[in-house]
């Protein structure tokens, strides 16, 4: 019989302990210190009280921890001496069935990990969906963490421990995350879809109307369909626009989406977390057979990365009046012009059609956007979800550093005029200025010596900016320092300077009554409520242009990283934002229905 959280809370502390035995390997002080929180709200508050208990622990309980679980493949799976638990997750993922090669390699990996980190390998095998990773990508996963640095990996080691507890309090609470493993196989379907000449890699890359971008609006439009939206159509940029009517025609609407495209070799979750989960409350309101007193416009942005033409926000920009003509002309990398490229995918390709995509805001209620978190914070945290503050104002430079080149065997150190050098200082100073502010950040992305040599002091250097902070006066104070300093660097060295402004864009904080609508929604899931602002741009930014914006963050896997085929995050986080989501919605229709 499943335990339900009624009995839980309400048993004496050495039976609530036992029934969470086994959660952590043979170390059920963890459960037990937990206990002392209750009563628990939910599921994920007992989850988190069990994170934050090993949090406060300290460096030797969490190695103790560690070294109470058995290596993969390892001698106790052999010996059969695994607990029940681990016996069960090491044959879901097929370890109990190794080849005498996977065996021999797994034995090789626990032994060098060992000698590296003196802790076992720990990798939660059933997966981000639970249903087991394949031995393929246990071993890849093996092989890329023996490069980190050991602190790191401790840490990495404790986040799998706690999704094996997860999983392991899912399976006594009889839960199953259907909504987000349903969410999870739609991001997995729609991953099918790749450019040529990286599909055949298994890299997954969609730009902006390739055949494979053109797949993946026509399967948003039949899962659309699918879930009960009203109507379903393609726009003239190619967005896929669903909508799922109000008890009444002429009710306000609630916008939100996200885009489709992603970068070259991305991840699966990307803008698409946030066109899935909307689409999943739908499919919940459908089945119920409820309307709400306001309209619900589910948007997947055709445009946001600017990969294959440099328009940036081509999608959401389109309905705040912002798409330029001069973007029709471009060419991409094998002379396709946009307008080409729209005429080929069935789009009008005219400024008239694309004009009167603009949405009128007096219409909408307001635009919110979920979306993974592309950082690490959540994800060492150990948070599932976190409410964005503001979307950072950010400003971008194209520069060239000029010396003098000489021969670098005999200009001395003195004499010379070099121009790396001198972006060097510039991007240590740019490091420690950013560092000095909170939530500020610094990139030098791109370094380049043109026609440069080993023996040659470089005269030429070519370089990148990329400045971003929460709000447009802390970002002008971060551009008026570095740029100084920038200039103090190549007047004390003798170098000239030319510097390229590429790109401008303001912060965009949340709407107030908008962030406290989501985080009203976290509270209420019982999961702690964290702030954060947004370092990436996102799509809300140029819906902010127009209407009130918030968003809100999903954790992410193997440290949160994002435009990389890395990019994770588990159906259990998924199913937590589809709830958040929810309950944001309820709050909307209780707002409008007094």
């Amino acid at each position: 019989m499943p335990i339900t959280l009624e009995q839980l809370n309400q048993a004496p502390l050495a039976d609530a302990t036992q029934l969470l035995d086994g959660l952590y390997e043979h170390s059920p002080w963890i459960a037990e210190q937990a206990l002392a929180q209750r009563p628990f709200a939910s599921l994920a508050a007992l989850k988190h009280a069990m994170v934050s208990v090993l949090a406060k622990a300290g460096v030797e309980p969490q190695l103790a921890l560690i070294r109470a679980h058995p290596e993969l493949a390892g001698k106790a799976m052999v010996s059969q001496s695994l607990t029940a638990e681990s016996t069960n997750e090491q044959t879901k993922a097929g370890l109990t069935n190794c080849t005498p090669e996977e065996f021999a390699h797994i034995q090789q990996l626990n032994a060098q990990y060992n000698t590296k980190f003196g802790f076992p390998f720990i990798l939660a095998v059933r997966g981000p969906r639970g249903a087991g990773l394949a031995k393929r990508e246990i071993i890849a996963t093996f092989e890329r963490r023996l490069n980190n640095p050991v602190d790191f990996e401790r840490a990495e080691c404790l986040r799998n421990i706690h999704r094996i507890a997860e999983i392991r309090l899912n399976d006594k609470f009889g839960f199953e995350p259907t909504t987000g493993n349903t969410v999870w196989d739609w991001h997995e379907d729609l991953a099918r879809h790749s450019d040529p000449g990286f599909a055949e890699h298994g890299q997954l890359t969609v730009t902006y109307l390739t055949d494979a971008h053109r797949a993946c609006a026509a399967d948003i439009a039949a899962r659309m369909r699918e879930v009960g939206f009203d109507t379903v159509q393609i726009d003239a940029v190619g967005n896929v626009v669903g909508r799922y009517l109000g008890h009444t025609p002429d009710a306000p609407t609630l916008l939100t989406g996200s885009h489709y495209d992603t970068v070259r070799n991305g991840g699966k979750y990307d803008g698409r977390l946030g066109i899935f989960v909307p689409m999943a409350c739908v499919q919940r309101l459908h089945a119920a057979g409820r309307r709400l007193p306001f309209a619900f416009e589910v948007v997947g942005f055709a445009e946001e990365e600017g990969q294959r033409y440099k328009a940036t926000f081509l999608g959401s920009g389109a309905l705040t009046g912002h798409f330029n003509p001069a973007w029709l002309e471009q060419r991409d990398a094998d002379g396709i012009g946009m307008r080409e490229a729209m005429q080929h995918a069935g789009l009008p390709a005219t400024l008239d059609a694309i004009a009167a995509l603009q949405r009128d805001p007096a219409q909408y209620l307001g635009f919110v956007e979920v979306h993974i978190e592309q950082g690490p914070v959540l994800n060492e945290m150990d948070l599932p979800l976190a409410v964005v503050t503001s979307i950072n104002a950010s400003v971008r430079y194209q520069c060239e550093a000029i010396g003098m080149a000489s021969h670098a065997g005999t200009t001395p150190m003195d004499r010379r005029r070099d121009a790396a050098s001198a972006v060097a200082e510039l991007a240590l100073y740019a490091e420690q200025r950013a560092a000095a502010d909170g939530d500020s950040v610094a990139t030098i992305g791109m370094l380049q010596v043109p026609g440069g040599s080993i023996n040659v002091v470089p005269g030429r250097c070519l370089f990148s900016l990329d400045l971003r902070a929460p709000s447009n006066a802390q970002r002008d104070a971060l551009e008026r320092d570095i740029l100084a300093q920038l200039r103090s660097i190549c007047e004390r060295r003798g170098i000239g300077l030319t510097l390229e402004e590429t790109m401008r864009a303001a912060a965009a904080p949340s709407a107030p009554a908008w962030q406290a609508r989501w985080e009203q929604a976290v509270n209420a899931l019982g999961v702690p409520l964290h702030r954060m602002p947004s370092g990436a741009g996102h799509d809300a930014m140029k819906l902010h242009e127009v209407m009130p914006q918030a968003m809100l963050f999903v954790r992410g896997l193997n440290s949160g990283i994002s435009h990389n085929p890395l990019e994770a995050t588990t159906s259990d986080d998924m199913e937590l934002c589809v709830d958040a989501f929810s309950h944001l919605l309820e709050q909307l229709a209780t707002e409008h229905t007094h």
